[in-house]
């Protein structure tokens, strides 16, 4: 008789393998998607979406890369209703994680699921990023109240992240030692170590707390007259961020005096490029199996750059060259989220090759075409989880100035190819967004006017 556990094995790698997560490659859906998106065709972008999500039920990836590509294409509304049921999805998990904190980190630390089959949660960053966006749509309408709800909620979505993390670390370092393993990603060989010790990645407080979402609170508090907690958001932006004038100077500022008669204190925003993909690699790694060593090919996640969008670092306001300062790196936290999950990555998935090596070879010893086929399920469902957010965007840079209230005109380096937007300033704050992808422009809000012809391509003014 074939014992329990050799069947719970065999079932999980079959179940494994006939779940639709195993075969689905969301890394080249999402490739195809922001190609059509970086051409400056958010409508085709949207249909390959449509067409690669077709169940009832969507998953929390879907609304996120929804709810970017309407903002792209100026529907603001619809932006919001999207993200607001991603939204909801990371609030239930908000909840799941306080309620039974234990519990959750049980589940996660499962060695049995491989996983790119589990639910997907999204990494701290996104869920972060996320309201922060949700700010930014609501700041280019003038909603000034509804961006504070936004960044209230992402205050508090930091303190839940920070409390768990703490927790989860603590518990992989027991869990490793207690069976005995290394989980040191500078081990695996071959594997591109310097992308996850760039001292970019390593300088970083922790993966999910942006400068640019604590500077923009700052400036929405300040907006709103609530200077008292304006002070702690743009300290919080310099702490992550330090020796940069434009957040030590926020501060110094917050007490001096407001823009004189009939001038507005505006913040633009230019986010540009795409979040980095996540890849499969295939390493060989020396694993004991019952009392022998072992070289086993296992596969880990790698960070992959995105290059759609030329780097720069100035706008033309009234053709006067203005200097952006980079508050966000969306590629730096996604390397700084997989360096902190490595040493649990190679837990589970050498843990999980040790359990299925030996299920494997003690069915083979009753039904040998029943370990075929677990084998087989096994090399199938073998490979990194490489689901991540891929419209975000990549990064996000701000300038500060104060402008005469009345039209204006703002372009950026001619290396984009963009034309001229005209940009309506008529409110004592204001916040200007731009989204920069290849050689398109797309800008959106209550102060985004009819653009001026431009050579190709074109600025595209997707109000």
């Amino acid at each position: 008789m074939v014992p329990r556990a050799v069947l719970l094995a065999a079932l999980i790698a079959v179940t494994q393998l006939t779940g639709c997560a195993v075969f689905r490659s969301y890394d080249s859906e999402l490739q195809e998607t922001n190609q059509q998106l970086v051409a400056g065709n958010v409508d085709a972008a949207l249909a390959l979406l449509e067409s690669n999500n077709k169940s009832d039920v969507k998953d929390l990836l879907y609304y996120f890369e929804k709810g970017e590509l309407l903002r792209s294409k100026g529907d603001l509304q619809g932006s919001q209703q999207a993200w607001r049921v991603a939204d909801g999805v990371v609030f239930e998990w908000e909840e799941a994680v306080k309620l039974d904190t234990e519990k959750y980190l049980s589940q996660f630390a499962s060695y049995l699921v491989n996983d790119k089959v589990r639910r997907y949660q999204g990494y701290d960053y996104e869920k972060v990023m996320l309201t922060t966006q949700m700010a930014l749509n609501l700041l280019a309408q003038n909603d000034f109240a509804g961006a504070r709800t936004e960044i209230k909620k992402t205050h508090e979505r930091e303190a839940v992240i920070a409390e768990l993390r703490d927790k989860q670390y603590l518990k992989g370092e027991q869990e490793a030692e207690q069976q005995g393993a290394s989980t040191e990603f500078k081990d695996l060989k071959g594997y591109p170590v310097a992308s996850l010790d760039d001292p970019e990645v390593v300088s970083l407080k922790n993966s999910y707390q942006s400068a640019f979402s604590h500077y923009l609170s700052g400036f929405v508090y300040e907006a709103l007259g609530e200077k008292g907690l304006a002070a702690p958001g743009y300290r919080t932006a310099a702490e992550l961020r330090p020796k940069t004038p434009l957040l030590e100077q926020a501060l110094l500022n917050l007490d001096g005096k407001r823009s004189k008669s009939g001038e507005s204190d505006v913040l633009i925003v230019v986010q540009s490029g795409l979040a980095p993909a996540r890849d499969s690699m295939r390493i060989p790694l020396p694993l004991t199996i019952d009392g022998n060593l072992v070289i086993t090919t296992l596969s880990f996640p790698v960070i992959r750059e995105d290059n759609s969008t030329a780097r720069f670092g100035e706008v033309y306001l009234n053709d006067q060259a203005v200097s952006l300062t980079s508050l966000n790196n969306t590629s730096a936290m996604s390397r700084r989220a997989l360096r902190d999950d490595m040493p649990e990555i190679i837990l589970r998935t050498s843990v999980r090759a040790v359990s299925r090596t030996l299920a494997q070879k003690k069915l083979n010893e009753v039904d040998p075409l029943a370990a075929l086929i677990v084998g087989i399920a096994a090399a199938v469902v073998e490979g990194a989880d490489t689901r991540t957010w891929r419209t975000l965007p990549n990064q996000t840079q701000v300038a500060r100035v104060h402008l005469a209230q009345g039209e204006h005109r703002l372009s950026l380096p001619a290396i984009l190819g963009s034309g001229t937007l005209k940009v309506k300033i008529d409110q004592p704050y204001q916040v200007i967004s731009l989204r920069v992808l290849g050689h398109q422009v797309f800008a959106s809000g209550a102060a985004i006017q009819l653009p001026q012809p431009a050579q190709a391509p074109v600025l595209a003014n997707l109000k």
